[in-house]
């Protein structure tokens, strides 16, 4: 039906006959002539209906916005200045021969050149893909995947499938269940991801494993969250950390050249998880902004400020500062306004000195906390870290967790407020994570990763010491955006109940939700790891776009509805009755003004 795309019809082809189909993206009458820019997927190529080809010029009249249409002509040069330096076929035009309508359009709920709504551009996302914007955020994960894909194939990576309805496990969200039509009062679940099957792969002697899986979380949705999500799965029989490290970062490396051209660093930095909480506040830090935080609770573990002297002297405190070079040039508005963001992640107040001359000690410091502080301590702090004149320092004090969080957060926010975010490409792995968090609610250890995550010591040493434990897992990070993570998993069957024991999970419910995992760490399980990457995340990062729903050909709504289809909505009594099913409906409270 055609035999070239628009925007590849250039001065190759002149005095040529092309054949071509599009949307008209603009009209424009010229004196009798009407030109039509024509818009696929390509790009642009402006056609000409001239009024002796009388024919095509009377549809052509009609012709409108987003309608489709099917041309023939010859190309030829356009006329002297008037060439387009932006189109690819900017130089040339083809003036018509044939001129056929496929399907006209009715005026369209917002222009596609125009920045509707997300409500309106989920409603018609047809449409809305349409757009060059979109058609270049689909392309580009198309491109990241096959890549991907390429570069395993090439590794003797056996590209497996794995159930998508399957049994209900505990990972960490909620499950998606779909009740069973043939076993009354039973259901599946949909797979939070690939987890269980792959490990279970490996114990088959499959060696090397990967998928492009689909996910499944029923949980809150966010602009990097959706129910559900691709993550490139990979899991590799005999192997360690370095090994599963040293297959994914050539990987990742190969897919930034090949989708952007960009050079990554080779190898990849490495930090430990405890590093990064210290140094950045995060377990993803965005490496490309140059602020650290510096902890200085050696320095004020005396001072008569309680705010500071508490948690100094408490082991699970953290007295830490944040120091901004050039800050003092804020206004105090300007400092004011951070002290309610960073309340939003649990913090009682943010205190703040201004460097103004250091030299004068505490006349050339300014701040409302600098009354509290003794001159010994001051001292030290300016030491620390190492600040100068002009300098602003930020400090968080407080339990360990909660500073942590909201000075990392206050980090990245002075960081992208202040244009200290570097351009470019900063890829990290984060390692030695720690195995349990204690859940202090329910009394018992949470798992970090997951529960198939293997620690670094012994079950004995796992069983006795719980909080120190650290795990053989590890994240890559880009740009403060977590991509990726993995673990080696746990192959040996007593270490397994060890961390399910740990978890609070009883015998009973381990055997009931993970038997079959159990039983086949019996039969010859070889060590093995591996590792999952977001591709919604890492196509979303590459185009440059803050939402993973703008590299989705059809997400869901932050209110987990689908304007397009109108999902989910309400099943009949009968086809509910097929799998055992029945819907109630919360009551609807009766509007007593109406029934006066």
């Amino acid at each position: 039906m055609r035999s070239d795309l628009c925007g590849n019809v250039t001065e190759q082809k002149l005095d040529q006959q092309v054949e071509v189909c599009g949307w008209v993206d603009k009209r424009r009458d010229h004196g009798g002539v009407i030109f039509i820019d024509l818009r696929d997927h390509s790009g642009i190529l402006q056609v000409v209906v001239e009024p002796d080809n009388a024919d095509a010029f009377k549809i052509a009249e009609d012709a409108r916005y987003e309608y489709c249409l099917h041309v023939k002509g010859h190309v030829r040069n356009r006329p002297e200045g008037q060439a387009n330096p932006n189109l690819k076929s900017g130089k040339i035009e083809v003036v018509v021969d044939n001129y056929e309508v496929l399907n006209k359009s009715k005026p369209l709920p917002f222009m596609m050149d125009e920045e509707a709504t997300e409500a309106v551009r989920l409603k018609y996302r047809y449409l809305d893909l349409r757009r060059p914007a979109m058609q270049k955020n689909m392309r580009l994960r198309s491109k990241l995947i096959s890549t991907l894909r390429n570069h395993l194939d090439n590794q003797d990576f056996l590209d497996m499938e794995t159930p998508i309805l399957t049994k209900a496990t505990p990972e960490g969200a909620r499950d998606f269940l779909v009740p069973s039509r043939t076993q009354q009062a039973k259901f599946f679940a949909l797979p939070q991801s690939p987890q269980l099957f792959k490990q279970l792969l490996m114990m088959s002697g499959m060696d090397k494993y990967y998928q492009v899986a689909r996910c499944f979380r029923d949980e809150d949705l966010r602009a990097d969250r959706q129910l559900e999500f691709t993550q490139l799965d990979i899991e590799m029989a005999f192997v360690d950390q370095e090994d599963i490290l040293n297959m994914a970062e050539p990987m990742i490396r190969d897919a930034y050249k090949k989708v952007l051209d960009v050079d990554l660093p080779n190898p990849f930095p490495r930090m430990t998880y405890a590093e990064a909480m210290q140094r950045f506040g995060s377990d993803k830090p965005d490496m490309r902004i140059d602020l650290e935080l510096v902890d200085v609770a050696d320095a004020v573990k005396n001072v008569e400020f309680k705010v500071f002297s508490g948690p100094a002297n408490d082991p699970k405190g953290r007295v830490t500062i944040l120091k901004i070079p050039n800050g003092a040039a804020m206004s105090r508005k300007q400092i004011d306004d951070y002290a309610p963001f960073v309340a939003k992640f649990g913090a009682r107040g943010l205190a703040w000195i201004k460097v103004n001359a250091k030299e004068t000690g505490r006349d050339g410091l300014q701040s409302p906390i600098v009354k509290f502080l003794d001159d010994d301590s001051l001292t030290a702090i300016l030491e620390k870290t190492g600040a100068q004149n002009g300098d602003l320092l930020f400090f968080g004090a407080g339990d360990y967790t909660t500073v942590t969080q909201y000075m990392g957060e206050l980090r990245l926010k002075v960081g992208k407020d202040l244009d200290m975010v570097k351009e470019g490409w900063q890829p990290l792995w984060v390692v030695d994570f720690p195995m349990f968090d204690w859940n202090e609610d329910e009394k018992r250890w949470d798992a970090i990763h997951h529960p198939f995550t293997a620690p670094t010591g012994t079950e004995q040493e796992l069983r006795d010491n719980p909080g120190t434990a650290i795990s053989k897992g590890y994240d890559i990070v880009m740009n403060g955006v977590e991509l990726g993570g993995g673990s080696i998993r746990i192959h040996d069957q007593g270490v397994q109940s060890a961390v399910l024991e740990l978890l609070g999970i009883s015998k009973e419910d381990a055997e009931a939700k993970f038997g079959f995992l159990l039983e086949a760490l019996q039969y010859g399980c070889p060590p093995h790891g591996g590792i999952a990457l977001g591709l919604d995340r890492m196509a979303a990062l590459m185009c440059g776009v803050d939402s993973i729903r703008d590299v989705i050909a059809f997400p869901k709504t932050s209110s987990a509805s689908c304007p397009l289809t109108s999902a989910p909505s309400e099943i009949p009594a009968s086809q509910l009755a097929e799998v055992h099913v029945q819907a109630i409906y919360p009551e609807v409270e009766e509007d007593s003004e109406a029934d006066e």
